[in-house]
């Protein structure tokens, strides 16, 4: 068994029966099942939702995606052993928690493997909900050469690099292109203020007025959750992107709900308490690979600037990273999930040959 054979690189071509197109997207693949598959695990598995749900499976990946490429290393070692199953692993123990504290549900109906969930489908607002409580990354970046305005919000003067501001703040970006919105740049992930989203809200996906306070009230109690209990085991919350989406509940009824994954390596940054007490910061995060990224490549603007993307794909493409790099990046995923989870995490031997076999034998889904 090699290192390679334990990652599943490659998510979109397991023969799960669907009759649409596998999407497949930086990390994650979405099969959407069959009306019929979805009504008749609905009875089979008693899903607490309406009888004509559709139904996706959602299989995660151990691809390693930084500044919107795909990463490999060297030997065939195309994603990061574990990865996925960690970043599965803590979204799984912080949507139990939400649900302990009377939260928001998840989309996630059913885990049949480590790898994999089953969802429903959902309507998906069209933001990417970003939370902050310390000034660090792009923002700290801004605010050194003068931008004190964010998202419609002022901070205030004298901030230093990475610490803690005086509240909580929600900084939304775009989740995909916009067009025709007044005052709404016609591209992905740009900064929006709550102006823009009232005066556009349904065509960010919001149902009703109201719910861009309930929106705003899900995240800021999520990131709560999420910090008090990184807190417990001495790890900063810094900063996070949720996402929302609708879903009708068993009755019909519309509910707003938390979607895709929630305080992960890949969508957060936390960092090591101690260290950060030291003046040390220590990423439990993606953040770190990205900052190795920019130290080991000389022009590091191909990775900042979206200007210069065909150039920053050729990087990615062409450039194999050393061995310990991806087992560092796996290392520091593990060892946050464990943390998190307060168990170990097992690593498959053959993830797609089990993928394949537990929704074969337990859901049968697979044809062939």
């Amino acid at each position: 068994m090699t290192l390679a054979t334990q990652v599943l690189a490659v998510n979109d071509d397991l023969p799960i029966r669907t009759d649409l197109p596998v999407h497949s997207g930086k990390v994650r693949s979405v099969y959407w099942l069959t009306a019929a598959d979805s009504a008749r695990l609905i009875r089979e598995k008693n899903y607490p939702v309406a009888p004509d749900t559709p139904l996706a499976i959602m299989v995660i990946s151990d691809r390693i995606s930084a500044f919107d490429c795909i990463w490999h290393g060297e030997n065939g070692l195309n994603g990061v052993p574990g990865k996925g199953a960690a970043l599965n692993a803590i979204s799984n123990h912080w949507f139990a928690l939400f649900k302990q504290h009377g939260l928001a549900d998840s989309h996630i109906l059913d885990i049949p493997h480590p790898l994999v969930w089953i969802v429903q489908k959902a309507r998906p607002l069209k933001i990417e909900a970003i939370a902050r409580q310390y000034i660090t990354g792009s923002m700290w970046r801004a605010y050194s050469k003068g931008e004190r305005e964010f998202c419609g919000i002022t901070l205030p003067e004298g901030l230093q690099k990475d610490q803690k501001l005086p509240e909580i703040l929600i900084t939304p970006s775009t989740k995909g292109i916009l067009t025709g919105l007044a005052g709404v740049p016609e591209a992905d992930d740009v900064n929006i203020s709550r102006a823009d989203i009232e005066r556009h809200s349904a065509a960010f996906g919001f149902e009703q007025i109201s719910d861009i306070s309930l929106y705003e009230t899900l995240l800021k109690q999520g990131f709560g959750v999420i910090s008090d209990a990184l807190a417990t085991l001495d790890q900063m919350f810094v900063d996070t992107k949720f996402e929302f989406g609708y879903v009708n509940d068993a009755e019909g009824r519309s509910k707003l709900i938390y979607m895709d994954e929630v305080g992960t390596p890949d969508s957060s940054r936390i960092w090591d308490g101690a260290s950060w007490r030291n003046g040390q910061i220590v990423e439990q995060s993606k953040e770190g690979f990205r900052q190795w990224l920019l130290s080991n490549f000389p022009d590091p603007d191909i990775l900042l600037n979206k200007d210069r993307m065909p150039e920053r794909a050729a990087l990615a493409r062409d450039n194999a990273l050393p061995t310990e790099v991806m087992m560092d990046i796996s290392r520091t995923y593990l060892g946050i999930a464990e943390k998190v989870t307060g168990r170990k995490i097992e690593l498959a031997a053959n993830p797609k040959a089990e993928i394949i076999e537990v929704l074969g034998r337990d859901y049968g889904l697979i044809v062939g």
